[in-house]
């Protein structure tokens, strides 16, 4: 299964800067110095653009839910299974009755399979991080993120039982190549509203400010059980952030749902 790309306008741009400078270069090649100015400012663009991680101008990311979803936020959950961190997590959402989206790594959860169908087996829903979680993803050219994508989603479906339908790029950067291989691979980029940053930050109190600060119906909340970032006491940071964060949730009158709930 696929889906169409259609570019952005973005991307319509750049294609229309380069046919330009090209044409240009054959017709007036003393004013080179112009139109290499004009590519690499297209470039800078592009480039600022996938460091964004919410921008849309190389193609859609989901960075809220619907509008439909006027009482619930999503809880998405990255970088694991992790064989220590993630059953405790599974725990704390049972105890509090809540929902989330596990973006799994596709090694990961070949090392850890019964953790990975535990995680649907509990009510959740397993989502594409990309096999080898690399830093560098968004150098990668078309065929190695077609390569590198694809084989996550082999993986957890294969693992989970469950076709992913969302995919999340390393530390949410891309490139332009990125959302025609997911069109490809019938995928969809998701990002988020706010950010934990507990991978880097041990204190809950901190992380769960930056979670709640102006927290609403319709947002997406980003955790990791992989990679967490430790507290004083050697804990995983998500596991003290997570009960008082849905204890929040519940006082506000938010219920919790997955992606693919959501966006059904």
């Amino acid at each position: 299964m696929s889906r169409r790309w259609q570019p952005t306008p973005t991307l319509y741009a750049t294609f229309a800067v380069h046919g330009a400078a090209a044409a240009g270069l054959l017709a007036a090649p003393q004013h080179w110095p112009g139109w290499l100015a004009a590519l690499a400012a297209n470039h800078a663009v592009l480039t600022t653009a996938g460091l964004l991680p919410r921008s849309t101008l190389l193609g859609p990311n989901l960075t809220r839910l619907p509008a439909g979803c006027t009482d619930a936020v999503a809880l998405t959950i990255d970088d694991g299974p992790d064989p220590e961190v993630t059953p405790q997590v599974l725990d704390l959402l049972d105890a509090a009755g809540a929902r989330a989206t596990f973006f799994c790594i596709g090694r990961r959860a070949r090392a850890h399979p019964a953790l990975c169908r535990e995680i649907v087996t509990r009510g959740h829903r397993v989502e594409n991080h990309g096999d080898a979680h690399a830093k560098t993803l968004a150098f990668f050219g078309p065929a190695r993120l077609r390569a590198d994508i694809a084989a996550a989603q082999a993986c957890l479906a294969d693992i989970s039982g469950q076709l992913p339908r969302f995919f999340r790029a390393t530390a949410g950067l891309r490139n332009p190549f990125l959302e025609p291989v997911l069109a490809g691979l019938d995928l969809h980029l998701a990002a988020w509203t706010r950010r934990s940053y507990d991978t880097r930050c041990g204190d809950a109190n901190i992380v769960l400010a930056r979670l709640s600060k102006n927290l609403a119906a319709g947002d997406i909340l980003l955790m990791h059980d992989g990679n967490a970032a430790r507290g004083s006491g050697g804990r995983a940071v998500i596991l003290d952030t997570l009960p008082a964060l849905l204890d929040l949730l519940h006082q506000q009158g938010l219920t919790t749902v997955t992606l693919h709930a959501a966006c059904s």
